[in-house]
């Protein structure tokens, strides 16, 4: 049986963005929200814009962890903490959880282009001590737009993926190929991934400047993949 992609926030437009990429390239797909009604609506969306073909459901978010061979998170900061204390009972055993989560002040209304001081470093280390023993975690996506990821076109943006666990950064990277135009590349340690978060920040001031929304980051003299 093909792995199974839970996406925790996935009626958002990050986490729809990211099912509509990978359902589109094939993967299986559950979308979670606290209300599970709303995560069928958003998955049935999604399926009649993709085709009978894709593989995508909706669930609460404990119904979507517990299926989750592969669980992405897309939540507000705000929320966070919160959710993965609610949820530390519902993990599969050897799970991956990618972590996409930037802490702005925007999500306790600051400004989009500032970031919130995080006691353990950044968001994903956070992550990683608020889940169970057992649960990987890596630090991917964060620079990815949600308006682009709607779209069909390719994306102009390499993905950094952080983590202490080569598994879980080898799942993310795969992921990452699945989206035309996106570079999966080897951030290091998950400790990085605070700098990868700050990137966020600077992206959505340029977006703002330049009256864009699809600033990314590449970087140069790195082999091809």
């Amino acid at each position: 049986m093909s792995r199974i992609v839970s996406i925790l926030g996935g009626t958002g437009p990050e986490g729809s963005g990211l099912a509509y990429r990978w359902a589109r390239a094939g993967e299986r797909i559950v979308i979670g929200s606290r209300d599970a009604q709303r995560a069928a609506q958003a998955a049935q969306q999604l399926k009649a814009r993709i085709g009978p073909a894709a593989s995508i459901e909706g669930a609460d978010n404990a119904a979507a962890v517990a299926q989750g061979d592969i669980v992405v998170l897309t939540v507000p900061f705000a929320g966070h903490a919160a959710l993965l204390k609610s949820l530390k009972a519902a993990w599969k055993p050897g799970a991956i959880l990618i972590d996409t989560t930037v802490p702005l002040a925007a999500t306790v209304g600051g400004p989009a282009t500032r970031m919130l001081g995080v006691w353990q470093g950044s968001a994903a280390q956070q992550t990683q001590e608020l889940v169970p023993a057992g649960v990987s975690v890596a630090a991917a996506f964060q620079n990815l737009g949600a308006e682009i990821l709607a779209t069909d076109a390719p994306v102009d943006c390499d993905v950094l993926v952080c983590s202490d666990d080569e598994k879980a950064k080898q799942a993310a990277s795969e992921l990452a190929l699945k989206i035309p135009g996106a570079r999966a590349l080897n951030g290091g340690k998950l400790e990085n991934a605070r700098i990868v978060e700050s990137l966020t920040a600077l992206l959505i001031g340029l977006n703002i400047r330049y009256k864009v929304h699809s600033a990314g980051i590449r970087f140069t003299g790195l082999p091809l993949k």
